[in-house]
Order: structure tokens, then sequence, then C-alpha cells
């Protein structure tokens, strides 16, 4: 486990869902709250998407733990932001045997 440094301030946000007047639906995201996260950048490669060309990174985003069902605990198919930059949890782990710390593992995904 590497040292925690929980230095960055993020906002977690989850997806809603609401009718689009036609028959469909629309997604916003709802704030959540915020949390103080530790950011470690992994591997990252190019892909396309349709036309264009994506960036995508992988991080883990490391944070204080909250129970289960806490609204404060992170989940799949949350996001982190921070500013402009958006964060798309994948998993959550927790990262130590005490219960301390929980892992985000998360993509960024950037048009290049």
């Amino acid at each position: 486990m590497h040292d925690v440094k929980l230095n960055r301030r993020l906002v977690l946000e989850a997806p809603e869902r609401g009718p689009d007047g036609a028959g469909g639906y629309i997604e916003t995201w709802r704030r959540i709250g915020e949390l103080w996260a530790d950011i470690a950048a992994r591997t990252g490669r190019e892909t396309q998407d349709g036309t264009a060309a994506l960036s995508s990174a992988g991080y883990r985003i490391t944070v204080r733990a909250a129970p289960h069902g806490a609204p404060s605990r992170p989940k799949p198919e949350q996001r982190l932001r921070s500013g402009s930059r958006v964060f798309n949890i994948t998993a959550v782990t927790e990262q130590d045997p005490q219960g301390r710390y929980l892992t985000c593992h998360a993509t960024e995904e950037v048009a290049v």
C-alpha cells in the first residue's frame, strides 16, 4: 500500500434519469457530496469511439471509507469530478484490512 495523501477534493455524483417528453429519458448527474482523495494514474491507451479518437486512462482513487449503504460511499456507475475532469467509477474495493480507506478504480476519457 502506498502512502495515502488525501489532498484532492472531488465531487461525488450519481446518475439520475428523467422523462424527456418523447417517451424516452434523459440522464443528468446529481451532486451527492465532496470527498478528499489521493489520485494515482495507472495505464492509458488511445481508442476509437465512432469517428473520434479517445484517450482513456485508468486511475486508482483512494478515499476515506464509509459504511455500506452510506450515501458518501462511492459505487460503480457513479463518478468523481474535479472541475472539468470526470472519473467514471468502475469498481470499489476496501484498500486495507482495517477498513480505513476505499479504492475507487476509475477511468477518464478525453477526446484527442
